[in-house]
């Protein structure tokens, strides 16, 4: 039945985005269906935002329909098969796409396609998107790794099922053990090498026998450098294969080609990225401590508070890397409970205009179908659907979310260290993934007083400054009542924060 519904979603999708002609890729992450468009304008956004399944939609290098997390895993394959049973049926489909392309509608398409790629190709988040493709694949293994150590970890400290514990201490240790290998796999396929190559590279931190090696006057340990020496290794490896293939001949780049890729990479990856990717490891890990431990609740505020503007700009990928390293290090990142206090702050603040508009009553249908995932973490739809197009309710969104993460970062200095064992979830799907120093009960009730800090600030800060006289006049009626709700309607104008 399940199935039906998720083939039935796809159906629905695929001829708002202009049928299968109009699709150029097909990927998901989390919570988004990635579609690659040939041509925007044909996209009917609006149709799209009333589909029930639709959580929103968000523009950016590829056109992004929010479908939340589990779903969007399954409607995915369906969409893909649904888009290869109608090429195959229709091999020709020109004439019928002609009809569709008007010349105003193609001309506002391709400004709008111009424009957006003008906002969001700089070099910097492209190169910042790149290295999101190379971790977001993990992020489904690190999950599930990390759940399972939180109960391997609730079993170890209750002394129950001392069998089953060092199976499930395998489970959780055995993927992290050899995340650098996975790293330079994806590295290389997404820089255009050869993946294997990349992984190859990659698996010689993890080797047992480098700790035979001295690199800088002292011995090599195994999986020195992590993630970013593996990161590094693999990016040099695309670069020597790259440069194998322009002057190797051709009836010798079988044999060639990779053996000085993994010669060269291998070497220079021994005697100097591992020594200084785990320098710089070591320094990330010193410094994200000593951050929180000093900076308590102003780290945590500016944290918190920044956190959905960096989305907004795409520089949160950034921060990616970062996770991984401290989940590595110290098996959890202290940085993911304090950022995921911005998702809070929006819970709050979209509660917030709900009560404030009580005679918009498309806003709020949209308000009450987000607000579950909101809760869960899934923060688009109200992003897209209600803060960021209405303005100031954004800006106090980000209060809220540096009110939570002050209190986090404040109990952090006090001595309640705790992280994620995992990156992806926030919200109260964060729960499982919770350690921490403090016992597992401390670290619960601490986590959630900061959601709780961040939903009340982000909902009184909204309530009683995120509407002009102006604006409550303005919104506080529905013009067409009778008109479907849109989930991010407004999206796609430019928010108001003046």
């Amino acid at each position: 039945m399940s199935t039906d519904k998720n083939r039935a979603t796809a159906a629905a999708i695929l001829p708002l985005v202009g049928g299968p002609d109009n699709i150029s890729s097909i990927a998901h992450c989390m919570t988004r269906l990635r579609i690659g468009l040939h041509d925007r304008s044909l996209v009917q956004d609006e149709a799209l935002r009333a589909l029930p399944a639709v959580m929103g939609v968000v523009e950016d290098d590829t056109y992004q329909i929010v479908l939340g997390p589990g779903t969007v895993a399954r409607v995915t394959p369906e969409f893909e098969a649904l888009v290869e049973e109608a090429r195959a049926a229709a091999p020709a489909p020109a004439a019928a796409h002609a009809s569709l392309t008007a010349d105003g509608l193609a001309a506002q398409g391709a400004a709008l396609k111009q424009a957006q790629k003008a906002k969001n190709a700089t070099p910097f988040k492209l190169f910042l998107r790149r290295i999101a493709n190379i971790f977001v694949p993990l992020i489904p293994a690190l999950i599930g790794c990390g759940i399972i150590a939180g109960l391997n970890g609730v079993l170890m400290n209750m002394g129950w099922l001392p069998a089953i514990v060092p199976a499930l201490a395998a489970m959780a240790s055995g993927f992290m053990s050899l995340i650098a290998v996975f790293v330079g796999y994806n590295t290389a396929k997404e820089f255009g090498g050869t993946a294997i190559l990349g992984g190859a590279v990659a698996a010689i931190i993890v080797f047992p026998g480098v700790a035979k090696i001295d690199a800088f006057g002292q011995p090599l340990s195994p999986g020195q450098g992590g993630v970013l020496g593996a990161l590094a290794a693999a990016l040099l490896a695309v670069q020597v294969e790259k440069w194998c293939r322009k002057w190797v001949p051709e009836a010798l780049d079988v044999l060639v080609t990779p053996t000085l890729t993994v010669l060269i990479s291998g070497l220079v990856t021994l005697f100097g990225l591992m020594f200084l990717a785990g320098e710089a490891s070591a320094a990330i890990g010193t410094f994200a401590n000593w951050l929180l431990a000093t900076g308590g609740a102003f780290a945590g505020l500016v944290l918190g508070g920044l956190f959905l503007p960096l989305v907004m700009l795409g520089l949160h990928q950034a921060l990616i890397p970062i996770h991984t390293t401290l989940i590595e290090q110290s098996g959890y990142t202290v940085l993911l409970p304090i950022l995921a206090m911005a998702g809070a702050g929006q819970v709050g603040a979209a509660i917030a205009v709900y009560y404030r508009l009580p005679r918009n009553g498309s806003l709020r249908t949209t308000i009450k179908s987000a607000l579950p995932a909101g809760f869960l973490g899934v923060g688009e739809p109200l992003i897209y659907g209600v803060s960021l197009p209405l303005g100031r309710p954004f800006v106090t969104a980000c209060i809220g979310g540096a009110a939570g993460g002050a209190f986090i970062g404040l109990c952090n200095q006090l001595g309640t260290a705790f992280g994620s064992t995992a990156i992806g979830p926030s919200g109260w799907a964060l729960f499982p993934l919770l350690d921490g120093k403090s016992g597992m009960g401390t670290t619960i009730a601490v986590y959630a007083g900061g959601l709780a800090v961040g939903y009340l600030v982000g909902f009184a800060a909204t309530y009683f400054f995120g509407f002009t006289r102006q604006m409550l006049a303005d919104l506080n009626t529905d013009p067409d009542p009778a008109a479907p709700a849109s989930p991010t309607s407004e999206a796609d104008k430019e928010p108001a924060l003046a």
